[in-house]
């Protein structure tokens, strides 16, 4: 491989934390792209209380779904199934997002599968929680 072909492999390779988005066909790209950085943003207020960290370079965050209404449908899991504030970052997703201008509203859904393990830590997470 060349330098070149190695150097665009390295550009687009998707970091382990980052979601699966998903817009509707009726979503301008500049449209995607400013709900993107600000749904990332709103993301990274939250923190898991047990672990101090956002949830979004924990990798909690799976998918972000934009429909043509702007309603944003979000996919998460937990560090664990137990989790006792399970409820606590989910009205705390629904509140961030949707302080996300020109969104119509939140759905959070919980999910445990796939299981969610250190390898969809971001290397910001390894840094802040000192595993590197």
């Amino acid at each position: 491989m060349s330098e070149a072909q190695t150097a665009d492999a390295e550009a687009t390779t998707v970091p382990p934390n980052d979601p699966q988005w998903i817009f509707s066909d009726d979503v301008s790209e500049k449209e995607r792209n400013r709900l993107r950085g600000d749904c990332v943003a709103a993301f990274k207020t939250i923190f898991d209380p047990e672990i101090p960290c956002d949830i979004y370079e924990l990798g909690l965050i799976y998918k972000v779904d934009v429909d043509e209404n702007r309603l944003i449908r979000v996919e998460m899991t937990l560090t664990a199934p137990g989790c006792p504030v399970a409820g606590q970052i989910t009205e705390s997703v629904e509140t961030a997002i949707g302080t996300v201008p020109g969104t119509l509203g939140v759905v959070v859904n919980i999910v445990f599968e796939p299981p969610w393990d250190q390898g969809r830590m971001s290397d910001e997470a390894r840094v802040s929680l000192d595993m590197f």
